[in-house]
């Protein structure tokens, strides 16, 4: 999981398509399907309802969501029971665009993300009501509307392919509240890259000698 303070979280994502072949940073290639599969079982280890590539480390316009059967946003970040076994769909969408069908924006939710973690903030305005269009994991161009919550969703994972964060749209006092774990986790962020990079120094190392 790719922490708050990581370059890629604030760079805009490349569109992509299903048939392409992605590598992880850290990891083998992969087909889409494999990781978006990696990606949701990564969020259901977070207790999360969404999940973008960026915060995997990867820069394409490709992101997970889910609906749950109960109010799993009141729950986040709880430990005390399976997420699958409230899910009542799943979403895999690449190269999502999102249009407002009522421009009417709610601020009511809560919002956190799992890049961020522990950092929870209301006030957030997002539009209520929307239409989303995408390609699916067959190739298949789709559109679909949401709104309330799931709407939120799907606009705070779409904010992550242009390098937004949910904490981009609140006032700058807001952020200044959690500027000292904002730093605890920026020096998290800074450590994970240190080690990825000293692992795939070693890697392209071994790879060398072996040639």
């Amino acid at each position: 999981m790719r922490l708050y303070g990581d370059p890629i979280l604030r760079r805009k994502a490349r569109p992509l398509a299903h048939t392409d072949t992605l590598t992880v940073p850290g990891f083998e290639a992969q087909t889409v399907r494999e990781v978006a599969n990696t990606m949701l079982e990564t969020m259901f280890e977070q207790r999360g309802v969404g999940l973008a590539a960026p915060q995997i480390g990867l820069p394409v316009r490709l992101f997970v969501a889910v609906e749950y059967e109960d109010d799993e946003e009141e729950n986040e970040g709880q430990d005390d029971a399976p997420l699958r076994s409230r899910v009542l769909r799943e979403y895999v969408m690449l190269n999502p665009v999102i249009k407002a069908i009522n421009k009417k924006k709610d601020k009511s939710y809560q919002e956190g993300c799992l890049s961020i973690p522990g950092i929870y903030e209301e006030g957030v305005p997002r539009t209520r009501q929307i239409s989303i269009s995408y390609t699916d994991l067959e190739g298949v161009h789709r559109t679909m509307e949401a709104e309330d919550y799931l709407a939120r969703v799907f606009q705070h994972e779409t904010d992550h392919l242009d390098g937004k964060l949910f904490l981009d749209h609140l006032p700058a006092e807001v952020t200044d509240e959690h500027r000292r774990d904002l730093l605890k986790i920026q020096q998290a962020s800074k450590n994970f890259l240190a080690n990825l990079s000293a692992w795939e120094k070693e890697k392209h190392r071994h790879v060398r000698e072996n040639l």
